[in-house]
C-alpha cells in the first residue's frame, strides 16, 4: 500500500479530530433527561457544570465522554497511520494534532456555534491517549489538589502548568509534548475568569450549586 503524502495524513488527523472532539456528551446527556445545560451554573458544557444539576449520574457520562474522545482521537490516528505503515515520526505527529484538535473541537463544537467547554477532561483523555506517564501525571496533579482544596479550576490549572515540565523530565516525544503546551495554554486561556476569582477567593467548591460563572 503507498503511505499517503504527510500532508493528507495531516488534514485527516485534524479534521477527524475535531469533528469526534466537537460531540458535546454534556449538553447532549443533560438534554436527554430534560435539562440544558447552558441553563445551569456556568453554563458550561463540562462535567463540573453537569454535576450542578445534581445528577451524579449525568456528570460521570460527560466526564468519561469528554475524557474518551480525545483518547480515540488519538488513537484513531495511530491505528490509521499504522494501517499505512507511516513512520514514527509522522505518526506522533498525526497523533499529537489529532488530539489537539480533538481538544480545540471540545472548547468550540460546531454543534453548538463554537461554544463548549473548558476542556479539562479532553486534555486528560487525550494525553492518556498520546502517551499514558503525562496522562498519569495530570490526572494525579489534578486528583491531589482536588483532594486538598475542593477546587475544580485550580485543580486544572495545576495539573496545566505541571505536566508539560515533568513529562519533558521524564523524555516524552516532542510532538506530544507540543501538544500538551498548546492545551494547557488554552486550558488557562478559558479559565481566566475562574483564576479572577481564585485570587478574590470566591471561587466555589466542587459539586456546589452556583447561578453565576464557576467552575468548568
Amino acid at each position: 500500500m503507498q503511505t499517503p503524502p504527510d500532508l493528507l495524513i495531516y488534514v485527516l488527523a485534524l479534521v477527524g479530530g475535531y469533528l469526534l472532539g466537537s460531540i458535546p456528551f454534556g449538553y447532549v446527556s443533560t438534554r436527554l433527561a430534560g435539562i440544558d445545560i447552558r441553563t445551569v451554573g456556568s453554563g458550561n458544557i463540562g462535567a463540573t457544570n453537569v454535576l450542578r444539576t445534581g445528577r451524579k449520574d449525568l456528570a460521570l457520562i460527560t466526564f468519561f465522554g469528554d475524557t474518551g474522545k480525545g483518547a480515540a482521537a488519538v488513537g484513531l490516528a495511530l491505528l490509521f497511520t499504522f494501517l499505512i505503515a507511516a513512520d514514527i515520526e509522522t505518526r506522533r505527529q498525526a497523533m499529537a494534532l489529532a488530539g489537539a484538535a480533538a481538544f480545540l473541537g471540545h472548547l468550540f463544537p460546531v454543534w453548538l456555534r463554537f461554544k463548549g467547554g473548558k476542556g479539562v477532561a479532553t486534555f486528560m483523555g487525550t494525553l492518556f491517549g498520546a502517551a499514558w506517564p503525562m496522562g498519569l501525571i495530570a490526572g494525579g496533579l489534578w486528583l491531589l489538589t482536588a483532594a486538598i482544596f475542593r477546587i475544580s479550576s485550580l485543580s486544572a490549572l495545576v495539573a496545566a502548568a505541571l505536566v508539560v515540565p515533568l513529562a519533558f523530565l521524564l523524555d516524552q516525544p516532542y510532538p506530544f509534548l507540543g501538544m500538551a503546551l498548546f492545551m494547557a495554554v488554552l486550558i488557562y486561556i478559558r479559565h481566566r475568569d475562574n483564576i479572577g476569582r481564585l485570587l478574590k477567593g470566591e471561587e466555589p467548591k466542587i459539586g456546589k450549586k452556583k447561578e453565576t460563572p464557576a467552575g468548568e
